[in-house]
Parts: structure tokens; sequence; C-alpha cells
């Protein structure tokens, strides 16, 4: 069962439908919770949707159930790498190539982390920053800063770059601010306001207040704060598909029509054409109910069909009355046979004969 599962999972991912893989992948955990590439190849389809943590998460889990499995480190380190976790990611890249020794895309990955690992630390100068600095000495050169109007100057107000991500039934907002203590963090949600507030100290604090596109349900929206960034789950009233984050006059909203029932099982896209198993199920029964046999097979299916619809007393009747007859009684009357011992009957012109060992 959980090998088809897996099966399905890894077509569905070379479909490109990677939600449909996470759900069979999750599917399998649930019957193989041991198997650690379920875990690494969960990850990789979380990659590919951009769920990140949950990326993590699957190979953190798949490291513990198998500490030598080099896809483990590789989707961690890259799962690590979109977070800007940047040293979390490159003792995880080199622990994938210590296993891996032949296999370059680890250096590669950790060439990726030691650059960015020194951007952070300022240990990489940018060609834009040096031209701003040169433009500033050129300026100092030409014309003396005016002490008191420079202490005048206002502080700037501090911006962080957001983006978002979308799912039938939640977006995802996240907002690029590194080393900002969760206490300096305020977020609120409303019918369709999302509303973001980080104090910065001896700054002017920032404020993110859209209109959201479409409404969301505040009680189960959430947030956390990252050390590279504070990541915000939005969710849905309705699965509706959002063309931007922000509520705009001149967009239409794209309903969904389709609602499930509990009764319904759900549909998933696929490239290639599906079966309806409910249809051929019933298709099958239909053709083992009239299929025609002779002889001893007509017989048999006689009785299993007997036995099949019988309550318990005629099944204990049949039982017993084949069994202590030797196959050759065959009673559904409990009352009957329940009490006493049920003798054999030979065929006319046929004598009953017990074997002696």
């Amino acid at each position: 069962m959980a090998s088809d599962l897996v099966t399905k999972a890894k077509e569905a991912f070379i479909d490109d439908h990677f939600e449909l893989a996470v759900d069979l992948y999750s599917q399998a955990i649930l019957i193989n919770p041991t198997n650690a590439d379920l875990f690494s190849d969960r990850a990789q389809a979380n990659i590919k949707l951009q769920n990140f943590t949950e990326a993590v998460s699957d190979a953190n889990k798949a490291i513990e159930l198998d500490s030598s499995n080099p896809k483990a480190y590789l989707r961690k380190g890259t799962a690590c790498f979109n977070l800007e976790e940047y040293q979390t990611a490159k003792t995880a890249f080199e622990v994938g190539t210590s296993l891996v020794p032949e296999d370059t895309r680890f250096s590669e990955w950790i060439k990726k982390c030691d650059k960015c690992i020194a951007e952070e630390n300022g240990e990489l100068s940018s060609p834009a920053l040096e031209a701003t600095s040169a433009e500033a000495v050129a300026k100092t050169d030409a014309a003396p800063i005016d002490t008191e109007q420079a202490n005048n100057i206002t502080p700037a107000k501090p911006k962080y770059r957001h983006e978002f991500y979308q799912k039938p039934e939640e977006v995802v907002v996240t907002i690029f601010a590194k080393g900002i203590p969760a206490d300096s963090v305020s977020v609120t949600f409303g019918e369709q306001i999302l509303s973001v507030t980080i104090y910065v100290p001896e700054e002017e604090s920032y404020v993110f207040q859209p209109r959201l596109f479409g409404k969301i349900i505040p009680a189960n929206c959430k947030y956390v704060v990252l050390s590279t960034k504070i990541e915000i789950r939005l969710a849905k009233v309705e699965p509706i598909h959002w063309t931007s984050l922000e509520f705009s006059k001149n967009v239409l909203v794209a309903r969904s029509n389709t609602v499930l029932s509990g009764n319904q099982r759900p549909v998933y896209p696929s490239s290639k054409p599906t079966k309806d198993w409910d249809k051929l199920e019933a298709q099958v029964k239909k053709e083992e109910k009239d299929e025609k046999l002779d002889g001893d097979a007509a017989l048999n299916k006689f009785f299993r069909d007997i036995y099949k619809d019988a309550d318990e007393d005629t099944r204990r009747a049949m039982q017993k009355s084949f069994v202590e007859s030797n196959g050759t009684v065959l009673s559904t009357n409990w009352k009957e046979v329940g009490s006493k011992e049920v003798e054999g009957s030979a065929p006319d012109g046929m004598e009953m004969k017990k074997w002696e060992y």
C-alpha cells in the first residue's frame, strides 16, 4: 500500500503537481513513519512549494531516522539557505559532502553560503556601496558639511522588503527583517486587514497595513518571528486565487464554486488520464454476479453466496454440518444441527466408510 502511494507521489512530482505529491507522501508516512526517504522526498516537494520551514522539519526527521542519508542534508541545506539561515545551511552541506565527496552540488552550495555569510558580516563590499562611498567623499571635498544641519536630519524610516505566495487555503506573507526581537513585532488581523508594526529603537516604527485582496479568518491566522524574517500565515475564508496581496477595485475576484461534502473524495489534477475507480469496482462486481458457471463451480458459487449473505446462526450451522458430516451434509438450520452431531449421508448407490488410522 505504501509503495503504491510512493509511486503515485513520484509521478505527481514529475508532473509538477507538488501539493498532490506532499499529500501522497504524507499518507505513505502514516503507514511507514520510520522511512527516512519518505521524509526526505516530502521535503523536496515542500521546497518546490516554497514551504521552507516544513521542508527543514522533514529533512531533520529524515536525518534523525538515518544520519547517513545525503539527500536529507542536501534538502535541509537548500531550505535553510532560502530561509537565509546560511550558517545552518553550510553545516548541513558540509556533512553531506563528507558522505558523498564526489557530489559537486554540496561544494557549490558551500561556496554560496560562504559568500552570503561574508556579506552579512560586512567582509565583502559591493560595487554599488563603493560608488556611494566615493560619491560621499567627493561631496565632502567639495563643500564642508553643516554640523547643525546634519544633527537636525530626521532618521530615515526603515523599509523592509516583503513578498507572498499562496495555497488554496492560505496566503503566506514574508517580511524580510533581520535581527528583530520578537517583542518588537506586533501583528494583528482583521476581516480583510493585516497590520504589522516593527518597533525600531530611536527610529520611526515600520508599519505595514494593507487592505487584503480577500477576506481572512483572524482566529486561524498566525505569525512567527525568525532571525531573518517575519512569516505570516493568513487563513482564507474562500479557496479563491489572489492575483495580488492588496485589494484593488479594478480586479474581479474569481470565486470557487467547488464545495466538497463530507462524502466526496478530493479530485487532484493530473496530466495523465484518470480512472473512475468507483465505476470500475461496480463493473467488476456486476461481471462476477452475471458470470455463467457450470458443474461444481456453479454449486460452489451458490454456497458461497448463501454463506456471504447469511446471519451468524446460519453460518455456524453450515460450518458444523459440513465438518461433522465429512462434507456430505450442508445444513442452514442451527436449531436442527446445533444440539447434536451431524452424521454423514452418502449419495444414492454409495456407502459411507470411516477411515481407520
